[in-house]
């Protein structure tokens, strides 16, 4: 009878734990912090920015403390919903080809799970999410994390962008066209997508 117990606590456990994102991508307690990046102060982020995530860093050159990703990681931590240390993962995780970079604690859908754990209302936390779909071939995964984003009241020609790129790979060019106006006329630099439109003659 104990052993039937035990055993309906562990499968019960484990599946509270996964539903909640803590049986593979950990709880949030954290040494320091954690933080929400926000509003978090400008000390508490010089602390551990200049420690674990300067320039070379997130440009992905070299570790600072150790392992690039061990200080990406550490970043995470401090501040789950840190939008430029969660790119930063993103891409090393593309450079390294493997779901969990070297030095870091979990894989890269872990740090987004952790994330809209600590921040559920934090619109950058869903671009940057959305922008992973996109570099992952999920166009239409892309387009859920953007409408969020939307959703949650944010206006940056960056969504636009991003959102007139999921729509060109769903063949939607007409709505791809839109978002893509609207990111060029709040002064978005990169040309990619107008090009893309271009090569379909699709832009107007």
């Amino acid at each position: 009878m104990m052993r039937l117990l035990l055993f309906w606590f562990l499968l019960t456990a484990k599946t509270t734990w996964a539903t909640n994102g803590l049986w593979d991508c950990g709880d949030l307690s954290n040494a320091y912090g954690p933080f929400d990046y926000r509003i978090a102060t400008q000390q508490q982020k010089q602390l551990v920015e200049s420690a674990h995530f300067p320039a070379n860093v997130e440009a992905l050159l070299k570790g600072h403390s150790g392992k690039i990703g061990a200080d990406i990681d550490y970043t995470l931590r401090a501040f789950p919903n840190h939008p430029r240390a969660l790119m930063a993962m993103v891409r090393l995780s593309e450079k390294e080809k493997r779901d969990r970079p070297d030095g870091a604690r979990y894989t890269v859908e872990c740090y987004f799970d952790r994330a809209l754990r600590f921040a559920h209302d934090d619109p950058n936390v869903r671009l940057v999410y959305g922008i992973y779909f996109l570099r992952k071939n999920d166009a239409r995964a892309a387009l859920r994390q953007f409408e969020e984003a939307k959703a949650l009241g944010l206006e940056d020609p960056n969504l636009d962008y991003n959102f007139g790129l999921a729509y060109f790979e769903l063949g939607d060019y007409a709505k791809s066209q839109e978002h893509a106006q609207r990111a060029y006329a709040l002064g978005f630099p990169l040309t990619g997508l107008r090009e893309k439109l271009q090569a379909k003659g699709q832009w107007k």
